[in-house]
């Protein structure tokens, strides 16, 4: 009876102990959320690290590109397009940061609520920086690009582009223009004309309507959301007839 009864007090002060250990340390009885936590993390900075150096998933916030991207699409911008060697194509569309060319500065925000937007967009959670956007290059350096001819259409180098990815009904262009493309720069438009301000828009503003090359982020090659929409963004065929730069050394207003 005495040898029971110790057992038995042994065995109550024992659970008391291992039910202590378990809520208050996280023993082997009990749960712990330190590793579920440590692998969050991990797998959140391995996607910030992945965005940031080879794809970027980018929110398309407006209907400047319809109908090649729609508003809330999510495009995966590859940033190893450009990055050994190679530049933007006439044809490719392109996010770049507009600052200097399409906005003269970036808009001053808490550093705090700057930092977590960025991680947002970073993952396509949020809409882009306000100075990202997203166009169509229609010109690289040394091109002349004009519009409009007798048949209304752009020309690049003398030669008629027939832009199939123009939304329907739109104009190439409601506003002449005539400029030689600055060497490493670009000369972009939206494929929905009537609503996209672009290079046209910016043509007496101290960047001449011109993005630096050095300010493009990556080309969009995919829509990855919504899944309805999985696709790749196929290159056109609208520019194969065009020439090399008509003027290799030069740049400014024709």
């Amino acid at each position: 009876m005495d040898t029971e009864a110790q057992h038995t007090e042994r065995d109550s002060s024992s659970d008391t102990g291992e039910e202590s250990r378990s809520v208050h340390s996280g023993g082997r009885g009990g749960f712990s959320w330190r590793g579920p936590g440590m692998i969050g993390v991990a797998c959140a900075v391995f996607l910030l690290l992945f965005s940031h150096f080879v794809v970027q998933p980018f929110q398309i916030p407006s209907s400047s590109m319809e109908p090649t991207l729609q508003v809330g699409d999510r495009v995966l911008v590859n940033k190893l397009a450009y990055r050994f060697g190679s530049e933007p194509q006439r044809g490719d569309v392109v996010v770049f940061d507009g600052t200097g060319s399409f906005v003269r500065e970036a808009p001053e925000q808490n550093p705090l609520a700057a930092l977590l937007h960025a991680a947002g967009a970073a993952l396509g959670l949020t809409e882009p920086a306000e100075t990202d956007y997203v166009k169509r290059v229609v010109g690289v350096g040394g091109d002349r690009v004009t519009c409009c001819d007798k048949g209304g259409r752009v020309e690049v180098n003398g030669v008629p582009v027939s832009e199939g990815y123009l939304h329907p009904g739109d104009a190439p262009s409601q506003v002449p223009f005539d400029i030689v493309v600055p060497q490493g720069t670009l000369w972009v438009m939206g494929d929905h004309r009537s609503q996209s301000r672009d290079s046209r828009d910016h043509l007496g503003e101290p960047g001449g309507g011109v993005v630096p090359v050095e300010k493009v982020i990556g080309r969009a090659d995919w829509i990855g959301w919504p899944f309805g929409r999985w696709s790749s963004v196929e290159p056109t065929p609208a520019f194969r007839d065009v020439p090399g730069a008509a003027h290799p050394a030069g740049g400014g207003h024709g």
